[in-house]
């Protein structure tokens, strides 16, 4: 997915400021976005908040029904640098395709994660039929000093689940309980799918020093004492020991965490990169059609172009 052609160094959009919660949480509202043909909400970046750890960028997309007519999502071939996209799907089918010649259905349950690094192309699309559509996309920043390693893209049907207090998890990053997920990840991280059917409680453990956050997806969540609803994040900060989660029956969240990257990024148009040059480049390479991004084969349509920059070139 793709994200506005506006230039973020310190990963604000136009959302409202974050409320204040119980337990030194802080509420941010998702913002309204247009990806491929849906409406979305976008969580991550935003005014007070623009990562949790590497997560740099979450949208939460759906659940929307697809009738058997409609298009569904259709993004069309477009560039990344710098980053690694991070796919959840819980309802509906997408296609992935990419520069490396992957062509990949990821359904629910499931996860991509596309290594974009120094260069790469992809294409998503609803696969037609599959009836709705739901899903969380994340980005994570890699690291300067890896943000231009050989792209590579990996997906990973088979991932750590286990249940506890009535709440089903699912580790899609990192490590909880003594498991590991196998994601290949550039920075100490975590992602961890909680689901209560019934409703539940949980307590998990914390590492002092990761930043962590909660981006509801399905029902009502209770995130240290407070309640989280709608389309909503939760930033819980860092220097936790434990953090707990009460979820209402059928309620679904996902909890992120991660270190601080201490670096300052600069996210333009679908590019992470940490000077405008760098940015500025990518571009150039993108609409000259160079070699560096390659070409998606199948989608049978044109390529995203870039939007003009938003500095003087």
């Amino acid at each position: 997915m793709t994200q506005p052609d506006a230039a973020t160094p310190a990963g604000s959009t136009g959302a409202a400021r974050p409320q204040q919660g119980a337990g030194g949480v802080e509420l941010l509202a998702g913002r309204s976005a247009e990806v491929g043909g849906l409406t979305l909400q976008r969580l991550l970046p935003q005014r007070g908040r623009r990562s949790i750890g590497a997560w740099c960028f979450a949208d939460h997309a759906g659940p929307v029904a697809l009738g058997a007519d409609a298009a569904g999502m259709q993004v069309p071939p477009h560039p990344h640098i710098g980053l690694q996209t991070f796919t959840w799907m819980i309802c509906g089918e997408v296609l992935h395709r990419d520069s490396l010649g992957h062509r990949q259905v990821i359904r629910p349950g499931e996860l991509n994660l596309m290594t974009a690094g120094r260069g790469i192309a992809h294409a998503e699309q609803s696969v037609a039929g599959s009836g709705a559509l739901h899903a969380a996309q994340l980005w994570i920043a890699l690291p300067a000093a890896q943000r231009a390693v050989e792209p590579r893209f990996d997906h990973h049907a088979e991932l750590p689940r286990w249940r506890e207090a009535g709440v089903e998890c699912t580790l899609l990053a990192g490590e909880c309980g003594g498991l590991r997920a196998p994601t290949r990840v550039y920075s100490p991280l975590l992602a961890l799918e909680l689901r209560s059917p019934d409703g539940g409680r949980i307590r998990l453990p914390a590492d002092r020093g990761f930043e962590y956050g909660a981006m509801l997806l399905e029902g009502r969540v209770e995130v240290q004492g407070t309640s989280l609803t709608g389309r909503q994040l939760a930033c819980l900060g860092a220097a936790r020991e434990r953090i707990e989660l009460q979820l209402e029956a059928g309620a679904r969240v996902l909890l992120l965490g991660g270190e601080p990257l201490g670096e300052q990024l600069l996210m333009w148009w679908n590019f992470v990169g940490r000077e405008r040059e760098e940015i500025t480049e990518a571009r150039r390479q993108w609409e000259a059609g160079s070699p560096r991004f390659g070409e998606v084969p199948g989608f049978g349509g044109h390529r995203l172009p870039a939007p003009p920059l938003p500095w003087r070139v």
